[in-house]
């Protein structure tokens, strides 16, 4: 069989061009450009790691500072709610005061005005005594012709109102 013969003979200059073939490919590529590619991918790699931790970390900050400011706004609301209690305290005080000061101011004007009434009344009282008995005598003398004295005119006058 001659094509077994000429195995040899062409088979190795084919099997020496592979091989050198693949020796090229093998160091241009496989030592040349796959660690460049390889260094790029870690590169990238180590960056995005970077910056999944910059990431974790700031959001950690993040929630630090988020529960700083709830910390925060709870004192401010707790001492805005002490500062209003104590301002309506000090309303309620206030107006406490004013009103026992207007309530005793009036109480005053009201004693004032009870005195001038019953000095009024006093008066009108005093007064009606006098007209009284000044008509009971015209009376008196009208219709039986009798002078009557002041004094007994009073005392009749007064009889009548203590019992009427």
């Amino acid at each position: 069989m001659p094509q077994i013969a000429q195995i040899a003979d062409t088979y190795a200059s084919q099997i020496f061009w592979l091989l050198l073939t693949f020796g090229f490919v093998f160091f241009v590529i496989g030592r040349g450009m796959v660690p460049k590619v390889q260094a790029t991918a870690d590169a990238r790699d180590a960056k995005i790691s970077g910056d999944l931790d910059a990431a974790k970390a700031a959001f950690a900050r993040a929630d630090e500072a988020e529960a700083d400011y709830r910390v925060r706004d709870a004192e401010s609301r707790t001492a805005a709610q002490a500062t209003l209690a104590k301002a309506k305290a000090d309303a309620a005080k206030a107006s406490e005061a004013k009103l026992a000061a207007a309530d005793a101011e009036i109480q005053d004007k009201i004693g004032a005005a009870e005195a001038r009434i019953k000095t009024a009344t006093d008066a009108a009282m005093a007064q009606i005594e006098t007209v009284a008995a000044d008509a009971a005598r015209d009376m008196v003398v009208r219709i039986s012709g009798v002078e009557a004295s002041d004094e007994a005119a009073r005392n009749a006058v007064k009889a009548a109102l203590a019992h009427g």
